[in-house]
């Protein structure tokens, strides 16, 4: 796989990240390097984790499913873009306002929830065979930057659950055409 598609793909998984980022800057009295580098390093450090994760569990059966493997990653990655399109659309909030979303236990609980999505990736990587470290370090990084952004922006913007919702459909939708283009890669049509 390319560098620029993997990037496509990080982009599309670290959405979830940016959107709670951005509601999170929104939530919080102020934004200080601390608040910052928490939740950028927790989620980065979970999507590229989550995506190591699937795609080692990947390997246990990838070879009982190799002649229908871009199907399972084609049906996975449309799961995963629906869910981020349905959560969008009706506002499924993964986050506690009264919380500091940069600490404790609200921060592993959205460091999980927003790197779902990258464990059913690493096990689509493994069923195509692409070997994960590149993929898991980009995706990381990827997230890492989006999540910081999405903090200071959200500090700026007051409409952060709008917007949030925007960028979560984009990334579903990114996802969707990845898995189509998969089949495309296989020559299914």
């Amino acid at each position: 796989m390319s560098t620029s598609a993997i990037l496509i793909i990080a982009l599309a998984l670290a959405l979830d990240a940016f959107a709670v980022a951005l509601a999170a800057g929104v939530s919080l009295p102020s934004v200080n390097s601390r608040h910052l580098f928490r939740l950028a390093w927790h989620f980065g450090l979970f999507q590229a984790m989550m995506n190591i994760i699937g795609w080692t569990a990947g390997l246990s059966f990838r070879e009982l499913i190799e002649s229908f493997d871009h199907w399972v990653a084609f049906g996975l990655l449309i799961l995963v873009g629906l869910r981020m399109i349905y959560e969008a659309i009706h506002g499924v909030d993964d986050q506690n306002k009264k919380a500091d979303p940069t600490r404790g236990k609200t921060l592993v609980v959205l460091a999980v929830a927003t790197s779902i999505d990258s464990l059913a990736v690493g096990l689509s990587f493994s069923l195509l065979k692409i070997e994960i470290i590149k993929p898991a370090l980009i995706i990381g990084v990827v997230a890492a930057l989006l999540t910081a952004v999405g903090l200071m922006l959200g500090r700026l913007l007051k409409t952060a659950s709008r917007l949030g919702a925007k960028v979560e459909i984009a990334g579903g939708l990114v996802l969707i055409a990845i898995g189509i283009r998969i089949l495309f890669d296989h020559k299914v049509f």
